[in-house]
């Protein structure tokens, strides 16, 4: 140890006392020599003594009892002439606490000042960044890493003459069961790691790996929630605006009727209307919902939409993305060895690269997305138990998604096969729902809710959209040419995909809730689009 450090220890504790609290000296103390007290009554201390010798007298024990911290310093030859010896050992006592037991031996004391005497200073705390985070930015790096570990391994075997590759393979063989035996332990450690990470999902109670958890997440949503918010910082919508009164009344019910859920109760949802046409919707971990007017008017009535915001918030309950972050983060910890292993067994960086990328395009068909689409569908369950709990009527959950294929093919946009996307097609979502809708009524009928409508909307849209078919072939065989897309828009069964105008919904679902009740109950029609 340098001279001029000082170096806290804890020597022991006094009666009834567990810890030792910590201390922090200043560079300025005063010093005097312990003496012998005579009288029996209480010495008024200075708010900081220093009784720096190493022998001194008995002090007598005041009333009260706290902690005590041996101290042990190293002056500097600045600071000799404050000490008798080279090395001097002393003890902590705060101010109001008793002076040691007779019997223990006197050491030298620093006596801290009392309340609102702090001379001590300490710095600001400095908020480390989110796990998430720093794992995203250090992601890139570490195939960089693994390449160039790789490619050395490689550029050194081949620089190696034929005798000492022979000789580096006798040795490896001679090794190869210490070899094996520190695999097994590298998978036992993995495992180890595995079983430690498990996690029991909210809700459905499946089991998953979690490394990161909820509260890294809900640091690194603050963060992406301020970076959403000064990039839609211009387009969004006012919060008196009825689109947005509409949103936020349907996640203000959701919410109210799902309280039971500790992970919908805990979380403060606000909602954040952006003006833009894109068909979507998200909600960070942190309960903020973002949701573009695009998918307002892709919605044909309010249970649709209770629908969407049940999914969306299904996805926040859930911690969706911690999940999915954890899992990627597990693949792409295990897709480095065999990355630098091709680095390192290609004989070229052409053959390389190549290998780099099926490695990629295997990762992503055979794990990424996959499990993507296993979410999409666990959401799109929760959030159909969302839905029912909040008495909306699920059965127009499947009716959105078969609109949004309608949709698609009168748009031309091509069809991508399920394995290559990161959501379940519009069909299988249409089917795994429909399985579900009956399940999910009689949940509503236990939460007290209205009775639903004799007429079935997946009936009545089938029925429109059989229509609307019907008038199509009756148009191509009087025209003798393909339907335009003019002509579609005038069909009168297209409603359902005619634009409606800005706030029509909204207006009409406000409209209907005079009774105070949330529009998503008192609303009994479908605005179509």
């Amino acid at each position: 140890m340098n001279k001029g450090t000082m170096e806290l220890f804890c020597v022991r504790l006094m009666r009834n006392q567990h810890r030792c609290l910590p201390a922090y000296l200043t560079r300025s103390f005063q010093t005097s020599h312990c003496r012998q007290r005579q009288s029996t009554t209480r010495r008024t201390l200075p708010s900081t003594e220093l009784y720096s010798t190493n022998t001194c007298r008995i002090l007598r024990q005041p009333e009260t009892t706290d902690s005590v911290c041996q101290l042990q310093l190293r002056p500097s030859s600045s600071q000799r002439q404050l000490f008798s010896s080279e090395n001097v050992r002393t003890v902590l006592f705060p101010v109001g606490t008793p002076r040691p037991d007779p019997a223990v031996h006197c050491l030298p004391v620093i006596w801290l000042p009392k309340h609102g005497q702090n001379f001590f200073h300490t710095s600001a705390p400095h908020r480390a960044l989110p796990a998430p985070l720093i794992w995203l930015v250090l992601k890139p790096l570490q195939k960089i890493v693994a390449i160039i570990l790789g490619r050395s391994i490689r550029k050194w075997w081949w620089a190696l003459p034929p005798n000492k590759q022979q000789l580096v393979r006798q040795k490896v063989w001679r090794r190869r069961w210490q070899l094996v035996a520190g695999g097994m332990v590298a998978m036992v450690i993995m495992a180890s790691f595995f079983l430690t990470h498990l996690d029991e999902s909210p809700i459905t109670g499946r089991t998953r790996l979690l490394v990161f958890s909820r509260e890294n997440y809900m640091e690194l949503a603050t963060v992406t929630g301020d970076g959403y918010m000064e990039e839609f910082a211009e387009l969004m919508v006012p919060e008196k605006d009825p689109r947005h009164q509409v949103v936020e009344r349907v996640v203000e019910h959701l919410a109210q009727r799902n309280k039971d859920i500790p992970e919908v109760s805990s979380v403060p949802w606000r909602v954040h209307l952006v003006d833009s046409p894109t068909i979507n919707a998200f909600v960070l971990p942190n309960g903020k919902v973002f949701m573009f007017t695009g998918m307002l008017e892709a919605v044909a009535d309010v249970h649709q939409l209770t629908f969407i915001l049940g999914h969306e918030m299904a996805h926040a309950v859930m911690g969706h993305s911690a999940e999915q972050a954890s899992m990627s983060h597990v693949v792409d910890f295990l897709s480095l060895i065999l990355l630098t292993a091709i680095w390192a067994v290609c004989p070229r960086d052409s053959l390389a690269v190549l290998g780099q990328w099926i490695q990629t395009k295997l990762i992503q068909f055979l794990f990424d997305r996959p499990y993507s689409r296993k979410l999409e569908a666990e959401a799109d369950q929760v959030g159909l138990q969302l839905a029912a709990k909040a008495c909306a009527d699920v059965r127009a959950g499947p009716v959105f998604w078969q609109q949004m294929e309608i949709s698609d093919q009168l748009r031309g946009e091509p069809t991508v096969p399920e394995w290559l996307s990161t959501h379940p097609s519009h069909r299988n979502r249409v089917a795994q729902l429909d399985r579900l809708v009956p399940q999910y009524l009689e949940l509503r009928e236990r939460c007290s809710c209205p009775a639903l409508p004799a007429t079935d909307p997946r009936a009545v849209f089938a029925q429109s959209v059989k229509v609307l078919l019907d008038a199509t072939r009756d148009l191509e065989g009087e025209a003798g040419k393909s339907l335009k897309p003019q002509a579609l828009s005038q069909t009168p069964t297209s409603d359902h995909r005619r634009a409606p105008h800005p706030g029509g919904l909204a207006t009409a679902l406000l409209a209907s809730s005079a009774t105070g009740s949330p529009p998503a109950l008192t609303l009994d029609t479908a605005t179509h689009l």
